[in-house]
């Protein structure tokens, strides 16, 4: 079994290509079959933690090339099934989300520099994915995110007794730190998900910060 300080393989030797191919397919599947019932059949939060994990998976079993692979059949996989721009919307950010975990994890960089660089990718996503929306819908779903923060804003106002009226930069600013902390924790759920996930099959990720092996009472 491979673990986290195995060296990433430069290559992958005749006889493991078979597995390799097998279970490249199988997970990058099971990615897309995540996606897919969230999509039709939404759970809450409890099948979107996993939706980077199997690409994950693949790197820290086979490396960068089958990551990258299992990412793009997802994808591919994704776009038969549900069309295209549904497609794009799983592979960004979450298959390069995948990608980029099974590399710090891989590598064994700590929990703050994964989960710091995953909510950078996962506030990107979001952007990008209110971008392509805006421009299949014909209108400025930012304008709806900005009004929505700003009456939360002017509710916090009042309750504090201010009189002023919150500026627009203020407002975009909020918006974005919103984003980046809702991604943040998004991200923070997916890596005890992992964590608890990944030991029991042999693929170890990381050891968590202190104060999260106590809490979990984890070692």
């Amino acid at each position: 079994m491979k673990t986290t300080s195995d060296p990433i393989p430069s290559s992958t030797s005749k006889e493991d290509k078979p597995i390799v191919l097998v279970e490249t397919a199988f997970l990058a599947s099971t990615a897309s079959l995540i996606w897919f019932i969230n999509y039709y059949f939404p759970l809450g939060p409890l099948l979107r933690v996993f939706f980077p994990v199997p690409i994950a998976l693949l790197y820290l079993r086979w490396g960068n090339r089958a990551a990258w692979m299992g990412a793009a059949v997802s994808g591919l996989l994704l776009s038969v099934l549900m069309g295209p721009t549904r497609s794009i919307l799983f592979v960004i950010p979450f298959g390069f989300m995948g990608v980029m975990l099974g590399g710090v994890w891989k590598r064994g960089g700590n929990w703050l520099t994964s989960i710091g660089l995953g909510s950078i990718l996962g506030s990107i996503g979001f952007f990008f994915r209110f971008w392509l929306l805006s421009l299949l819908l014909g209108q400025d779903l930012w304008i709806y995110l900005t009004t929505q923060v700003t009456e939360f804003l002017e509710w916090v106002f009042i309750k504090l007794g201010l009189l002023a009226q919150p500026s627009l930069p203020l407002i975009q600013a909020l918006a974005l730190v919103m984003v980046f902390v809702n991604n943040f924790v998004y991200l923070f759920v997916v890596h005890l998900v992992a964590l608890l996930l990944l030991d029991r099959i042999g693929n170890p990720i990381p050891r968590p910060p202190k104060w999260v092996r106590v809490l979990l009472d984890y070692e």
